[in-house]
C-alpha cells in the first residue's frame, strides 16, 4: 500500500508513539484521524497539521466511543485502510507490595486499555477495511499493533503491563490469519525503550542509565523510528502475521 494512500486511524496519536505515526502521516500527504481522550493536545495537533488530520475523540475501552470516533472518520474520509494501535498504560504494580496484594482494579485497568482496548479498534477497523476496493496484491488493509518487549521480558512489578503486551503478540497470528481472507493484513510492533511520555517523567540520571543499558545504540528509541517502521509495514505487503521487536537488541532484565 502507498503510504501517501493511507486514511489512517492512530489511538494514543495525540503523543508519543501516535504522535509519531500522525506526523509522518501528514508529512507524506495521507488523511490521520487523532484517537485519544486528551481533547486539548489532541485539538491543537490536528489544527498544526492542517486539513488531512482530524480528532475523533475516542476511549477505547468502550464500544460506543469507539463505533462512534470510527463512524466520524468513515464520514470525513470515505473509509479507512489503516489503524495503528499506539494507545496504552504501562501501570506498574507488584502482586504482593507493603500495601498488601495487587489490585483487580488496578490490574484489569491496564489490561482493558493496552489489550481490550486494541481488539475493539482492530474488529471495527477491519469492519470497515472490508468494504475497500483491493488494490493489485487484492489488499484491502493493513492494522499496526504496539506490544512491547515486556511481552517476552517482563520485570518485576510489570504482571499487568506484560500481561497485556502478551496479549497483543499473542492474538496477531491468529487475527491475520482470519483477516488473510479479507485482503487485511495484521502486524505488531513491540518496542523496547522509547523516549516517550511513560519515560518523560523519570529523572534525567534514570534514564540514562536505561539507556545504556541498551546494547546499541546507546541511547532511548525515538518515536519516529517507529513511524518510520510503521510506513515500511504498511509499504512491505509480505509483512503479515509477525512481531517485529524494535530494541536495540536489549533484553530486560529482572528489575
Amino acid at each position: 500500500m502507498e503510504f501517501k494512500s493511507c486514511r489512517a486511524i492512530v489511538t494514543g496519536g495525540a503523543s508519543g508513539l501516535g504522535e509519531a505515526c500522525i506526523r509522518r502521516l501528514a508529512a507524506a500527504g495521507a488523511k490521520a484521524a487523532i484517537f485519544d481522550v486528551a481533547v486539548e493536545r489532541s485539538e491543537k495537533l490536528a489544527a498544526e497539521l492542517g486539513p488531512n488530520v482530524i480528532f475523533a475523540q475516542a476511549d477505547i475501552t468502550s464500544d460506543e466511543s469507539a463505533q462512534a470516533a470510527v463512524g466520524k472518520v468513515v464520514d470525513a474520509f470515505g473509509g479507512i485502510n489503516v489503524a495503528f494501535n499506539c494507545a496504552g498504560v504501562g501501570d506498574p504494580g507488584k502482586v504482593l507490595s507493603k500495601r498488601g496484594p495487587l489490585s483487580l482494579a488496578a490490574f484489569n485497568r491496564v489490561v482493558q486499555i493496552n489489550l481490550v482496548g486494541t481488539l475493539n479498534i482492530i474488529r471495527l477497523a477491519v469492519e470497515q477495511m472490508v468494504k475497500n476496493e483491493p488494490n493489485a496484491d487484492g489488499e484491502k488493509g493493513v492494522i499496526i499493533n504496539t506490544a512491547s518487549i515486556a511481552a517476552f521480558d517482563g520485570q518485576i512489578g510489570q504482571a499487568a503491563y506484560a500481561a497485556s503486551k502478551a496479549g497483543v503478540v499473542g492474538m496477531t497470528l491468529p487475527i491475520a490469519r482470519e483477516c488473510a481472507e479479507y485482503g487485511v493484513r495484521v502486524v505488531t510492533i513491540a518496542p523496547g525503550l522509547f523516549d516517550t511520555p511513560m519515560l518523560a517523567g523519570l529523572p534525567d540520571p534514570v534514564r540514562d542509565i536505561l539507556a545504556k543499558t541498551i546494547p546499541f545504540p546507546h541511547r532511548l528509541g525515538r518515536p519516529e523510528e517507529y513511524a518510520r517502521l510503521a510506513q515500511h509495514i504498511i509499504e512491505n505487503t509480505m509483512l503479515n502475521g509477525e512481531c517485529i521487536r524494535l530494541d536495540g537488541a536489549l533484553r530486560m532484565q529482572a528489575k
